[in-house]
């Protein structure tokens, strides 16, 4: 049964078909010869054949090796490509959020990122996830700080606009129905080196999304993934990096539209 199911699978994605009609093959001629259906000349063409297709699947197998060992070659010289690194997005980032339990992000305003997933958070959060969110004090300084380092910088109330926006998604995420004490806020005096968002860091499942803030460019972050089974010394840097950020945040409270502490 095992070996139908492997089939089966193989088949349908198209793997090892070189493999298999080379058995069916071998099996076809062998039956033919025991019962001498066929004569002598037919079995051997046939078995030329075969070997044919052999031989055809193992060039593209030697081709598929060589590929591979280039590739490894190359990323042990350090000639990887940064494309195998970065991207623009967090790639899959709602379908892992939607299994979170443990979710902490970092950011400036988060605009963007909140809008984004505040419908899954709320679901999490119900669910009895616990979700940790810091960013910008809209009330504070670091608006300004964050203009002069992006391409308006006279413009510091933009950016307070979208805080308000972040800070009112927040509100309705910590006032969910069941997610009492599960939603943490806190409000930054600076501007974060980075951006951050972990998802289950400490489980072997986890991720964490680290975003490369621009400079005065309009061009857009780059986005890296590290994963506790491939990244483990950074996946512990990067939680370290959190906790140093929100040790240093102001913990969110009535005075700030929440119903309760919202950062403690």
């Amino acid at each position: 049964m095992r070996f139908l199911r492997r089939l089966r699978a193989d088949l349908s994605a198209g793997e090892n078909l070189e493999i298999y009609t080379t058995g069916a093959l071998s099996l076809v001629l062998a039956v033919l010869g025991v019962l001498g259906t066929v004569g002598g000349e037919v079995l051997a063409a046939a078995t030329l054949a075969t070997l044919a297709v052999m031989a055809g699947g193992m060039l593209g197998s030697r081709r598929q090796v060589a590929e591979l060992a280039a590739e490894v070659r190359a990323r042990g010289v350090g000639e990887a490509s940064v494309q195998d690194l970065l991207s623009r997005d967090k790639p899959d980032v709602v379908e892992h959020v939607r299994t979170a339990q443990d979710i902490r992000i970092v950011g400036v305003t988060l605009s963007r990122t909140l809008r984004n997933l505040v419908d899954e958070l709320q679901r999490r959060v119900a669910a009895g996830a616990v979700v940790k969110v810091a960013l910008l004090d809209p009330a504070g300084s670091a608006p300004e700080e964050a203009a002069r380092r992006s391409t308006i910088p006279d413009r510091a109330e933009m950016y307070r606009n979208r805080l308000r926006s972040s800070v009112d998604l927040l509100r309705e995420l910590a006032s969910t129905p069941g997610a009492e004490g599960r939603v943490e806020v806190r409000f930054l005096s600076f501007v974060p080196a980075f951006g951050l968002l972990l998802l289950d860091p400490r489980r072997p499942g986890g991720r964490t999304y680290v975003d490369i803030y621009s400079h005065s460019s309009a061009s857009g972050d780059a986005v890296f993934t590290v994963l506790p089974h491939r990244d483990g010394h950074w996946c512990d840097h990067f939680q370290t990096e959190f906790d140093s950020v929100w040790q240093d945040g102001r913990p969110a409270d009535a005075s700030d539209g929440f119903a309760t502490a919202a950062g403690v």
